[in-house]
C-alpha cells in the first residue's frame, strides 16, 4: 500500500510538471513575461499608462485633442488632481493646437456678425484687393501672436500657482504645474465656438449648455484640484494659493498684452 502511494505521487508530480506557472506580469505587447519593451522608451508620455489621451500613442489627433480637452473641462478635478509628470513639448502642442482653433472658430463666427454690423466695411473687402489682402495679412500675424499669448497666459497661471504653493509650505512641482497650464488651454477649445459645435452635435443642447456652465467655473475648479491633489495642501491653505495664484498670473497677463499691443503699434 506504502509502494502504491508513493507511486500515486510520483504520477502526480510528474502531471503538475506539464503545466507552467503563469506570468504574474506580461508585456502588452507581445505577450512574453521576461520581455524586455517591445517599443523603445520615450519622454513623451508620462509614464507607463498615459492618462492624458493626448499622450497616447494610438487614436487620431482630433480624437486625442477632443477627448483631452474634455477631460480638462468636464471632468476638471478629476483630470487635475492626478495629472501626472511628463514632456512638456508633448503639452505645448497640444496647448499651440487647441489655442489655434478655438482663435480660428471664434475668427469663423465672428465675421458674418461684423459683416452684418460694419457692410461698408464688407462691401470695401469685397472690392478692393488691396484692403483684402491686408486684412489677411493681418490675420496671418495676429491668429499666431494671439495663439501664443493665450498659452503663455495659461503657462503663467500654472507657474503662479507653483509658487502660491510653495508659499503655503508644499514641495515645488514646477513642471506639473506648467503641464497644468497647458493643458487648461483645453478650456478655451470647449469654450469656443467650435466646442460648442462639437457638443451640440455629440449630445444636443443638454451637451452645449453642460460645457458652457462648466467653462465657467473651471478655472477655479481645477485650480483647487492641483493644489489639493499634487500639492497636498490643506483646502484653507490651497484656497490661499489659489487666490494669490490667480492675481499674479492676472497681472502679469494684463502686463504682457499691453506689451504686445505697444509692439504692434511700434511696427505698425
Amino acid at each position: 500500500m506504502a509502494k502504491r502511494s508513493a507511486s500515486v505521487r510520483r504520477e502526480l508530480s510528474r502531471d503538475d510538471e506539464t503545466f507552467d506557472v503563469p506570468a504574474a506580469v506580461l508585456c502588452a505587447c507581445c505577450g512574453q513575461p521576461d520581455c524586455a519593451g517591445c517599443s523603445a522608451a520615450s519622454d513623451e508620455g508620462s509614464g507607463v499608462v498615459a492618462i492624458v489621451p493626448w499622450e497616447r500613442p494610438i487614436g487620431g489627433v482630433w480624437s486625442r485633442l477632443w477627448a483631452t480637452s474634455r477631460a480638462t473641462t468636464l471632468g476638471a478635478e478629476t483630470f487635475f488632481a492626478t495629472i501626472p509628470d511628463g514632456a512638456l513639448p508633448t503639452a505645448m502642442r497640444f496647448a499651440l493646437l487647441a489655442e489655434t482653433l478655438a482663435i480660428l472658430s471664434m475668427i469663423a463666427a465672428l465675421l458674418p456678425l461684423i459683416a452684418l454690423a460694419l457692410p461698408s466695411l464688407a462691401l470695401e473687402l469685397a472690392r478692393n484687393p488691396a484692403a483684402r489682402a491686408s486684412a489677411l495679412q493681418w490675420l496671418a500675424i495676429g491668429v499666431p501672436a494671439v495663439t501664443v499669448w493665450m498659452v503663455l497666459a495659461h503657462t503663467l497661471h500654472g507657474a503662479a500657482l507653483d509658487l502660491g504653493a510653495r508659499r503655503q509650505g508644499a514641495r515645488p512641482e514646477r513642471r506639473r504645474a506648467l503641464r497644468f497650464g497647458l493643458y487648461a488651454c483645453g478650456w478655451d477649445l470647449m469654450a469656443g465656438p467650435l466646442g460648442a459645435l462639437a457638443m451640440l452635435i455629440t449630445g444636443g443642447t443638454k451637451g452645449a449648455e453642460q460645457v458652457l456652465s462648466a467653462s465657467l467655473r473651471v478655472p477655479g475648479k481645477a485650480s483647487m484640484a492641483l493644489l489639493l491633489g499634487v500639492y497636498a495642501l490643506h483646502p484653507d491653505a490651497a484656497e490661499r494659493a489659489r487666490r494669490a495664484g490667480s492675481i499674479a498670473a492676472l497681472a502679469l497677463t494684463i502686463a504682457s498684452g499691453f506689451a504686445a499691443i505697444a509692439l504692434a503699434i511700434a511696427f505698425s
